[in-house]
């Protein structure tokens, strides 16, 4: 093991993921639950259209592998006239991707919710939009934080599929480096273990945002 050259690939992964690995996630976990909220409310809603629309969407990327979405959208595009660069066939393709499972996630938190917290907010007078707003949601958030940062970690680590279309992240780093020495198994461990503590700072994230959410919960 060549350990002066693991320390010297320990900058340019870093730097990766500074540039490359958080923006990229937290752009694409940004949008994609914006999307994911959107298609929920779609999805519970009473208008068959949007119910319809919503689940046939959350069907489509659940039952596609992520990498061929990533293709569809950077190689397939151009075919029919769109040309999208890396980072962009990046962003959507993860935020589509995040849209659809964290959707189901967010739809089940809202369903967990007690009807009858439903009956309190229209009994103080509140409109379905208000109560939706000041009361479900706020407990739908307690419900959906775990299975959301789930969505989050695994997003972290399938960033690491942007480098198969050019895009510069942290494992993208690692390979050029491989190349350039024959390093393979060196450099990939130290970028696995790179992901591995950037996942265990983010577990230790979930655990505090749990605690702060929990003033929200409605305790018998």
């Amino acid at each position: 093991m060549d350990w002066d050259l693991a320390l010297s690939a320990v900058g340019p992964m870093l730097l990766g993921a500074v540039r490359g690995t958080i923006p990229l996630t937290l752009l694409s976990f940004t949008f994609g639950m914006v999307i994911a909220l959107g298609v929920a409310l779609a999805r519970i809603s009473r208008v068959k259209v949007l119910s319809g629309a919503a689940r046939f969407y959350i069907s489509v990327i659940r039952g596609t592998p992520l990498l061929v979405q990533l293709f569809v959208i950077f190689y397939g595009l151009p075919s029919v006239g769109l040309t999208v660069d890396p980072w962009p066939s990046a962003v959507f393709a993860f935020s589509l991707n995040v849209g659809g499972y964290a959707a189901e996630i967010i739809r089940a938190a809202i369903l967990s919710v007690p009807k009858g917290q439903w009956e309190a907010g229209f009994t103080a007078g509140m409109s379905r939009r208000m109560t939706l707003r000041r009361i479900i949601l706020p407990q739908a958030a307690r419900v959906s934080v775990p299975p959301l940062s789930n969505t989050f970690i695994s997003l972290v680590k399938d960033t690491s599929l942007a480098s198969l279309i050019l895009v510069t992240e942290m494992f993208r780093e690692a390979q050029k480096v491989a190349a350039f020495s024959q390093e393979f198994m060196l450099l990939y461990m130290e970028a696995a273990a790179l992901y591995w503590v950037i996942c265990l700072i983010l577990s230790s994230a979930q655990n505090r945002v749990e605690k702060r959410l929990d003033r929200y919960v409605a305790h018998a």
